[in-house]
């Protein structure tokens, strides 16, 4: 299948109540950060991009919503897909995207290169999908805050070791500072920026 048959193919099947099915597990998972959430619907993505990240492309992106790729997302067909689905363009600068789609093996940069929003408009700060190898097993990383009884464990495979003290960054900024959605096929974790990992 040509680059530009990949862009075109696969999307929700019923935009309206997937994009909504989603939306609820991104609600479900940022309000009870370290929960694991599935997708259940298949979305028919274009290589790399994993089916959670796809589906969190096809649910949040629109027109409004200037989206940055990662290099190996960057040179596929997934911008294409990305743009045809949702009409969300691509940017090269960090620091004007809504969202941003990383892979977590090639390596995480810090996230003060992207919006942090401000302190009368914390809102207005980039949302941060990192493709991990997998959730489930793996380092465990202890989370806490808001959303959070007592404390919550995850394990993460494909997370660099200095994972923890780029988020302890953001979550100084606070209310400044990014949001964090892991995923790995078809699921995905929340780390809203008032989570605090020990």
């Amino acid at each position: 299948m040509s680059m530009n048959a990949k862009a075109l193919s696969g999307g929700f099947a019923q935009p309206v109540f997937d994009a909504q099915a989603v939306f609820r597990l991104l609600m479900d998972g940022m309000s009870r950060p370290g929960t694991h959430q599935t997708v259940g619907t298949e979305i028919g993505q274009p290589s790399p991009l994993g089916e959670a990240a796809g589906a969190i492309a096809l649910a949040l992106c629109d027109a409004d919503t200037p989206v940055w790729l990662q290099s190996s997302f960057a040179k596929s067909a997934v911008a294409d897909w990305i743009a045809f689905h949702t009409g969300a363009a691509a940017t090269q600068d960090k620091s004007e995207a809504k969202f941003a789609f990383k892979q977590a093996g090639a390596g995480l940069c810090s996230f003060d290169l992207f919006s942090l929003g401000t302190q009368e408009y914390p809102d207005r700060s980039t949302t941060i999908i990192i493709e991990v190898a997998a959730i489930g097993e793996g380092r465990s990383l202890v989370l806490s805050g808001p959303g959070i009884k007592d404390s919550a464990t995850i394990k993460v495979t494909g997370l660099p070791e200095y994972f923890e003290e780029i988020w302890r960054g953001n979550r100084a900024l606070f209310p400044r500072g990014v949001d964090v959605i892991l995923t790995a096929g078809r699921t995905l974790v929340c780390l809203p920026r008032t989570t605090t990992i020990a």
